[in-house]
């Protein structure tokens, strides 16, 4: 094709120019990033029951894996366009792998400033091999996130966190997408929450396509942290935070006021979920439906499956579930991102003969 567009996947500022910070001068960097399924979910629907139906907004069908690149498309778009040499990010994981893939694609450079030992090894050795320049420190992500900031002021850097209102923007098109797609928003929304700057996206973009009487209603926003690092739920900074889920390790949340005003707004709640409970919900997906998430994202599943079977004391309860509601929940990163647990628990199979009469009782001694 010579000239015009390019054939492939239209990238998310392709898709929504006229919703985004950018304009026909931007150089855009795209990685046909966005237009990620919205699966139903027939068997979690069956398991909420009242006639409601689920659907499952899988983020980790991104280029990197993650939800990140809706809004790393923009934000390296417009660094580039402001003349920066360098993108410089704290990450837990996801924003590592996201912002070196864009700094790739862009030909610049890419500075990851990360706790050391606290990141999943997949997403690891996605910056890697992306060529980012790692740089560990002894302390958390919010030490990370306080040099990063420090660092962002100094000439030819541009920082990619979500504090950077362009990635907001970028991350808002998910919510555009779900009602392209549903005709409507859902009656809920439900993700997990760390940074929180992706729940203040979504409820951003619903309230946009309402304003502008693309979608009847705006949903309610639910939140959920793990029990370890639940901040925003507890009303307090966690100085040490701790869980398995390693995307949502974060004990003071950047955009913290933002997402209460999301929840505020919206008549929804933030809740805590177990890191037992997580990842019950992840191998319960992955078996049962056949979406395999990250632990993180297997938040709202867990929030989800525990309110619908009326277990334990929280905010989000069955009675939160109005009868023949739709539901959606995002699911923020692939499974493969961050498998260390789950390997961690795999016994490799005891190799057998090579014949038909070795393998026919061992696939039967399984089904028993």
């Amino acid at each position: 094709m010579r000239g015009g567009r390019k054939p492939g996947n239209r990238g998310v500022i392709e898709r929504y120019l006229p919703w985004l910070p950018v304009t026909e001068s931007t150089p855009v960097v795209s990685l046909g990033e966005g237009s990620t399924p919205l699966i139903y979910a027939p068997k979690l629907s069956e398991r909420v029951g009242k006639g409601c139906e689920v659907f499952v907004k899988y983020e980790g069908l991104n280029p990197t894996g993650s939800f990140k690149d809706r809004g790393m498309t923009v934000a390296v778009s417009k660094a580039l366009e402001r003349g920066a040499k360098t993108l410089i990010c704290a990450s837990t994981g996801n924003t590592s792998a996201s912002a070196a893939a864009y700094a790739a694609r862009a030909g610049i450079t890419c500075a990851v400033v990360l706790p050391a030992g606290k990141i999943a090894s997949g997403k690891m050795m996605q910056a890697i091999a992306y060529g980012a320049r790692i740089v560990a420190i002894e302390g958390n992500f919010d030490e990370a996130l306080a040099i990063v900031r420090a660092l962002g002021h100094r000439e030819g850097f541009a920082i990619v966190n979500s504090i950077n209102p362009d990635r907001i923007a970028g991350q808002k098109t998910a919510a555009f997408e779900i009602v392209d797609e549903l005709g409507d928003a859902p009656d809920l929304h439900l993700l997990p929450v760390g940074n929180a700057g992706n729940i203040t996206a979504y409820w951003a973009g619903y309230c946009e396509y309402h304003a502008a009487g693309k979608a009847a209603r705006r949903p309610r926003m639910i939140g959920f942290q793990a029990t370890g690092a639940a901040p925003i739920f507890r009303g307090e900074i966690i100085v040490r935070p701790e869980t398995i889920a390693t995307a949502i390790r974060i004990g003071n949340p950047a955009s913290w006021a933002q997402a209460n005003r999301a929840i505020a707004e919206s008549g929804g709640a933030i809740d805590v979920v177990s890191d037992e409970e997580i990842l019950a919900a992840q191998r319960w997906l992955a078996s049962t439906e056949g979406i395999f998430v990250e632990p993180a994202s297997a938040a709202p599943i867990a929030g989800l499956l525990r309110a619908a079977g009326g277990r334990g004391e929280s905010r989000f309860t069955a009675s939160s579930i109005p009868v023949g509601c739709r539901i959606v929940c995002t699911v923020t990163g692939h499974g493969l991102k961050d498998s260390d647990v789950i390997a961690s628990s795999i016994r490799s199979p005891v190799p057998i003969a090579p014949n038909e009469s070795a393998v026919l009782p061992a696939i039967e001694a399984m089904r028993s």
